[in-house]
C-alpha cells in the first residue's frame, strides 16, 4: 500500500545568524518554501523569542511545515510533512537550506500512513 504522506525532518548547519534570528524572514522563507514545494498554505503562526530564536508552523493543504531555529548555533529544525502526490517535502527543504545560507543538510524521510492489513476495509476506505 502506498502511503498517506512524506515526512522530512531535515537539521540545517551553518545558517546566517541574522536570517534565523528575523521573525519576518523565517516566516516569509518558510512560507515560500511550502509555495515551493507546490503546496496550498492555509494558514501560519511564529513567535520570536528573547534574546534570540523563532518557532513556527505553516499549515498546508497536504499537512505542515515546521521550524525552530537557534541563531546563535547557526541551527534550524525543521519538519516537513505533506501528504498527496503534488507537493514534495524535499523542494521545501532545499529552499530552506539556500535561502537560509546554510552550509550543510541532514535530514531523512520517513512514509506516514502505511497502514497495516488488519484494518477493518471500512477504516481504510474513510
Amino acid at each position: 500500500m502506498k502511503p498517506l504522506g512524506r515526512h522530512v525532518l531535515a537539521e540545517i548547519y551553518g545558517c546566517e545568524f541574522d536570517v534565523l534570528n528575523d521573525i519576518g524572514k523565517v516566516e516569509k522563507i518558510m512560507v515560500d518554501a511550502a509555495l515551493e514545494a507546490g503546496a496550498e498554505v492555509r494558514e501560519f503562526v511564529f513567535h520570536k523569542f528573547s534574546p534570540q530564536g523563532v518557532s513556527g508552523v505553516v499549515v498546508i493543504s497536504e499537512s505542515h511545515l515546521a521550524i525552530h531555529t537557534w541563531p546563535e548555533l547557526g541551527y534550524a529544525a525543521v519538519d516537513v510533512f505533506t501528504c498527496g502526490e503534488k507537493v514534495d517535502p524535499w523542494d521545501a527543504c532545499n529552499y530552506l537550506t539556500e535561502k537560509f545560507g546554510a552550509k550543510h543538510l541532514t535530514a531523512k524521510e520517513t512514509k506516514r500512513g502505511i497502514l497495516p492489513d488488519i484494518l477493518p476495509q471500512e477504516a481504510v476506505n474513510l
